[in-house]
């Protein structure tokens, strides 16, 4: 971490280069479609919008015309329709302006929740090196802050520049109908408050926006990283540099909101110069229209006074330039996740459209049930290979993974996995998500219950099912042990709950998956040995009747307890001299190996 803010990195799903980012039309329109706005919806709130806005207008201008007519002291009849309006408008106001945010803020949320769906379908049909390219707090922001403010596009940015021009023609109606000029003043007026400003704005915004949607993912991963990993940070020293690292975020995002807010002002003058054209304006033209008989007294006070409420509307255009451009940079984001992910421009019905049913069963389409591995050089992305491996797992067969820390095993889980790419040799089948289930060491356990969070693997998990699983993995007196039995709420990645639990709760949602081939990483971690070995053993050998097979492949340092797996792979066994390459030892259930290793429960490197 760096202790100063650096310009925020390029986004690796946004290309800089002159093929892209589109212009923020284009982004807009296609994120428009993606939410699943239908233009009635949006039509019918922003008529809401202009009667409440209207409302305004027709207060100010129909008091304005109460008081002066009163001070004449006509009739009191004369007055009744008068008072009786100034009530409605203004009961209607407060009325239409509520109905209005409930319709406006309605499209927003369904909006949003279809897609946040469409980004976690793409992220969980697609690529699965896509999310292990982002750092877990970026990846937080785009499905989080990013796609609600492409939801903000509709109620802040949208419907107010509707509701704007809906009210605007509404007041030049009424103060051109009395006084042509002061209405040709109020048009100079609002076209300064509701076009010059808001584009002042929008250009300060535009410059700035996609730094302060990257410093608010930064903000948000530093965070991440603090919540995770405080104990770690302390332990290596790194805790000062990360405390100066997200310092140096947030002066960076306020030195950016310092810049916006400039904008911001210059734009809230041009809107208070653009009503005073209009007001003062029409007090310059309508005392000589009085005076030479063309306009009385009494629609002077309209005129003048009518402007102060058709600004209303306008006052809202400057954020509304801000969250348009906000949102056109939130969502290249989202929609660069998408795209990086494989999931397309259609994943969710687009405008006036109902979603898309699910398309029917495709036994062409059904998950491969087979891994194959030839030859295959595992490691990290630009370092030498630190194992390579042949291995076939298919359903009913089971193999195993030994070694002492350090030798690759879990960076053999995660290549198998396809979340790293292979250095070298030949990786086939099983590349869909839902061909193969991969619990890592690192898996979350969420914040709900126990039930739920078996339900993450198949979201159909009966509690009778749950109970079975548990025990499965040793947990059935766990589970009798608790007061709400599967409904008791754990603590967000169960950190009220024993490692050794928690890894055994991981297992069992490993195990509710339908997946045919299954990837797990230290089962046996923080157990003693005893209950170590039997759990690996039992999850080798041991699937319950009447499921269909499945190959498991289980990474362990418990090389006792890896014999009752068909195939052991040992990448601790010393390779022959004549080789240089990473190599490994494969012993089926009928040979035996000399080379063992003690038990240990450290996490692999």
């Amino acid at each position: 971490m760096s202790a100063t803010a650096a310009p925020t990195a390029r986004d690796p799903f946004v290309d800089a280069g002159p093929d892209a980012p589109a212009g923020d039309r284009t982004i807009l329109r296609r994120a428009w479609s993606l939410l699943g706005v239908r233009r009635r919806s949006v039509a019918f709130a922003v008529f809401l919008g202009i009667l409440a806005v209207g409302s305004g207008v027709g207060l100010t201008a129909t008091s304005a015309w109460l008081i002066a007519r009163a001070s004449e002291h006509p009739p009191v009849l004369v007055l009744g329709v008068a008072a009786t309006s100034v009530r409605a408008f203004g009961v209607g106001k407060a009325v239409f302006r509520y109905l209005e945010r409930l319709a406006s803020h309605r499209i927003a949320l369904d909006g949003v929740a279809r897609l946040r769906e469409a980004t976690y379908r793409s992220l969980a049909g697609g690529r699965t090196e896509v999310v292990a390219r982002l750092r877990r707090g970026d990846l937080t922001a785009r499905v989080g802050e990013d796609v609600d403010a492409v939801g903000d596009l509709v109620v802040r940015s949208q419907v107010p520049r509707a509701v704007a021009v809906g009210v605007g023609f509404a007041s030049l109606a009424i103060v051109g109908a009395l006084l042509p000029t002061a209405g040709v003043l109020l048009l100079v007026g609002l076209l300064l408050a509701g076009v010059v400003s808001p584009a002042i704005t929008a250009a300060a915004a535009r410059r700035s926006a996609t730094r302060r949607v990257g410093h608010r993912a930064d903000l948000t991963a530093h965070a991440t990283t603090w919540m995770d990993g405080a104990v770690e940070l302390q332990t290596s020293g790194r805790i000062t540099t990360a405390r100066d690292a997200l310092a140096a975020t947030e002066r960076a995002i306020a030195d950016e909101k310092d810049r916006l807010g400039r904008a911001g002002a210059i734009s809230a003058g041009l809107d208070l110069a653009g009503m005073a054209i209009a007001v003062v304006g029409a007090l310059l033209v309508g005392i000589p229209a009085v005076t030479a008989g063309e306009l009385s007294a009494v629609s002077l006070c309209v005129v003048v006074l009518t402007p102060l409420a058709s600004f209303e509307a306008t006052a809202a255009l400057g954020p509304a330039a801000i969250q348009r451009v906000t949102s056109a940079a939130a969502a290249r984001r989202v929609l660069g996740l998408i795209d990086a992910a494989g999931g397309g421009a259609d994943v969710v019905g687009g405008a006036d459209t109902e979603p898309a049913a699910p398309p029917a069963d495709d036994p062409a389409e059904a998950p491969e049930s087979r891994l194959v591995a030839r030859n295959l050089a595992v490691g990290r992305p630009g370092a030498a290979p630190l194992a390579t491996i042949d291995l076939e797992l298919t359903p009913g067969r089971s193999i195993a993974i030994v070694g002492p820390s350090g030798t690759g095993k879990t960076t053999v889980l995660l290549t198998l996995a396809g979340l790293l790419d292979p250095l070298g040799g030949e990786l086939k089948g099983a590349r869909r998500p839902d061909g193969v289930a991969l619990t890592g060491e690192d898996a979350h356990v969420f914040a709900t219950t126990v039930l739920e969070n078996l339900r993450v693997a198949r979201g159909d998990v009966t509690e009778d099912e749950a109970h079975d699983l548990l025990a499965r993995v040793g947990l059935g007196d766990w589970l009798d042990g608790l007061a709400d039995g599967l409904a008791t709420m754990l603590s967000a990645d169960g950190t009220t709950i024993s490692g050794g639990e928690r890894r055994r709760l991981l297992l069992a949602r490993a195990l509710a998956s339908p997946a045919p081939l299954l990837l797990v990483d230290e089962p046996d971690e923080h157990l003693d040995p005893a209950l170590a070995d039997r759990l690996v053993s039992d999850l080798l050998t041991d699937l319950p009747h009447g499921t269909p097979p499945r190959g498991i492949l289980v990474v362990t340092h418990r090389q006792a307890a890896a014999q009752a797996a068909d195939h052991v792979i040992d990448l601790g066994a010393a390779p022959p001299s004549t080789d240089t390459q990473p190599t490994n030892t494969v012993l089926t259930d009928t040979e035996q190996t000399d080379t063992q290793h003690p038990d240990t429960q450290q996490e692999e490197s």
